[in-house]
């Protein structure tokens, strides 16, 4: 049944860049409600932008807490390009604990770039020196969190922690069950293409999205079309290299090498996952993706470069390079509000767990990897509120029981 009130009620967690451009993309399409492009979809179950509320958000930051979200998006280290400077929310941001959520190599970059720890949260970074890691600290800022989120009403968590924040995602994913709240995870944490995680969430009766979201016209589906492309016109891909450059905060923290096993996993699963699908070996082909650099001047654009060696008719080569330059992150929020309605009308619907066609159509690794047009008509089917033969094995299984 469809949300009478007509609102989605949404928490952020990491109010960085990619949550700027999502709370400026929202305010921007609710008032000029006549403009559609830049969207993938406009309407979602009878869902449009003006229905998305932000209720609170979460950061690590001193610059952030204790700020409106409207505030706080353009506090640094944020430095996306602002769109859309006019915005309502007065959604506040709370403190969160730090966990695993900080890199500290960042320590050694100028403030304006990096993450500012605020002191009382210090003790919550099992990172920065785990013999002071202040477990009764942790534990009741998760009481705060869980009171906040109720009283906030909450219904979607939007995961936008740094990459490589294993334990943390897993500290909210925890509360996201304990409260029956659904999770966006826009990281390369796997929750919901973990058999395990997914089931936690199936039991708890909640559909979720996942994992690391996959931008709107980004690196990963520009790879992805290509990858397609290759095979439908029947050639042998020799090798796919996808090389990216930025100067976001994102880029920052990924200098860290020991964060990124999951994000290059990740990232390569895109591209592989056409191979897989085909029944198409990979033993002879060369698959590279991943961050490459980060550069400061750089900012929020991202130049995400392409390498194809292809072998066509008779065996002929076929060479493919390519650039592309893209704003990060309006380029992810396009997904992400796409991400929010779908998963909502899945809880309206009765879905539980891991949505295969919106995961697949978001992420870049889903529960279930799909061609393009296969989760288009998935996500093109729910939107619609119609059930297809993936979503009707997710409808929650009521007990007749007496």
């Amino acid at each position: 049944m469809q949300n009478q009130a007509g609102k989605i009620r949404v928490a952020i967690l990491g109010v960085g860049n990619c949550a700027s451009s999502l709370v400026q993309g929202v305010e921007y399409y609710t008032t000029f409600s006549d403009k559609t492009s830049g969207l993938m979809a406009d309407d979602i179950g009878g869902y449009k932008a003006e229905n998305i509320e932000f209720v609170c958000g979460f950061d690590i930051d001193e610059r952030k807490i204790g700020l409106p979200l409207a505030e706080a998006i353009f506090a640094r280290p944020n430095c996306t390009m602002i769109l859309n400077s006019e915005i309502k929310s007065h959604a506040p941001v709370y403190r969160s604990p730090v966990i695993d959520g900080v890199s500290p190599q960042m320590a050694v970059y100028p403030a304006e770039n990096r993450f500012v720890i605020k002191d009382e949260l210090k003790t919550s970074d099992i990172l920065l020196d785990p013999s002071c890691y202040d477990e009764e600290l942790v534990s009741k800022m998760r009481t705060e969190i869980i009171e906040h989120l109720k009283s906030h009403k909450a219904e979607i968590l939007i995961n936008y922690l740094p990459v490589g924040s294993q334990l943390a995602t897993e500290f909210y994913a925890g509360i996201c069950l304990e409260l029956g709240i659904s999770l966006v995870n826009c990281i390369p944490v796997f929750i919901a293409s973990d058999p395990v995680w997914e089931q936690k969430f199936i039991d708890a009766g909640i559909p979720i999205i996942g994992d690391d979201m996959r931008s709107q016209f980004g690196a990963s589906i520009v790879s992805q079309m290509l990858q397609e492309l290759a095979f439908e016109r029947g050639h042998h891909v020799k090798a796919h290299i996808q090389r990216n450059v930025g100067g976001n905060t994102d880029f920052l923290n990924m200098e860290d090498k020991n964060r990124l096993k999951s994000k290059k996993i990740s990232k390569e699963n895109v591209i592989r996952a056409q191979n897989d699908i085909r029944g198409i070996a990979t033993d002879d082909t060369f698959l590279h993706a991943g961050p490459s650099e980060y550069i400061a001047y750089y900012g929020d654009n991202k130049v995400a470069n392409f390498r194809l060696e292809l072998e066509g008719f008779m065996g002929a080569p076929v060479i493919l390079d390519a650039q592309l330059s893209v704003q990060d992150s309006p380029n992810s929020a396009g997904v992400v509000i796409d991400a929010i309605r779908y998963v909502y009308v899945a809880r309206e619907l009765g879905l539980v767990g891991a949505l295969r066609g919106p995961s697949a159509s978001t992420q870049k690794t889903p529960p279930q990897q799909m061609m393009f047009s296969d989760a288009i008509y998935e996500c093109h089917a729910l939107a619609k509120r119609e059930l297809t033969e993936s979503t009707r094995k997710q409808l929650m299984k009521v007990d007749l029981q007496v």
